[in-house]
């Protein structure tokens, strides 16, 4: 019978299958949120069903991510806790993007499923249950300074609220250094693709660009790359490859 990484190729198929119905319940989700319409509710749901086009990107894109999860994580505890958050995270993307907010139910959805995960976590060792919770004030944290530092010089938010409570709830899925480096890499990605956009002008009248979208890139490749890796790569970007 045919493996890879040691999992049976039908387990593949079945993330996939799986992966491809998420995506497009990802872009209802998401239709639900920019129409600011409830969503487990049957007027959604009918409205949606009006609307209903499949969402090729989303559904391939999710499934790419299902696959390499179980590629990474194999059957277990951490594949189930990223497959729950993946979507979410492209549902932050998108909404972000489009309508610069990300939404209070979204946010508090990874956090109750993240404190159901740490509370799981904590039952087989409870350190790792510890690091979790830390990750979630260190994650808040540093967002938080900086949006109240950037209001004291600039007199105006730095990035919104709703980046404070994701990254408060990403803390919980990955601990006090994975979030850290979260935070570096998102910052480091968003400069990055800021400078892109103001030279091509093609930013938003107000100037303003969503960091959502940089923390979401950022949390999947920490999802993806080790924390060892990750962390030389900032470390060579940031000391211009003295480190």
């Amino acid at each position: 019978m045919l493996y890879i990484n040691d999992v049976h190729i039908l387990f593949y198929v079945l993330i996939a299958f799986i992966g491809g119905i998420v995506g497009q319940f990802i872009d209802y989700i998401n239709i639900a949120f920019l129409n600011e319409r409830k969503i487990l509710n049957k007027q959604t749901l009918k409205e949606y069903k009006k609307v209903f086009k499949t969402n090729y990107l989303l559904i391939i894109i999710n499934i790419i991510l299902y696959i390499a999860l179980l590629y990474k994580f194999k059957i277990s505890l951490d594949l189930l806790k990223f497959m729950i958050l993946v979507p979410m995270l492209l549902s932050a993307f998108v909404v972000d993007y489009k309508i610069q907010i990300i939404p209070n139910r979204l946010n508090f959805t990874m956090f109750e499923v993240g404190i159901i995960f740490t509370f799981i976590f904590g039952i087989q060792n409870l350190s790792v249950a510890k690091d979790m919770l830390q990750g979630m004030f260190v994650g808040g944290g540093i967002f938080l300074l900086i949006t109240l530092i950037g209001g004291l010089i600039a007199g105006k938010e730095a990035m919104g609220l709703g980046d404070v409570k994701l990254m408060g709830a990403l803390g919980l899925y990955f601990g006090t250094v994975s979030i850290s480096l979260i935070s570096v890499l998102s910052f480091l990605i968003g400069a990055i693709i800021s400078v892109i956009v103001i030279i091509r002008k093609k930013n938003r009248d107000d100037g303003y660009i969503p960091f959502g979208p940089f923390i979401v890139l950022a949390t999947i490749t920490a999802i993806f790359v080790p924390n060892d890796i990750l962390f030389t790569v900032l470390m060579k970007i940031f000391s211009l490859g003295l480190a």
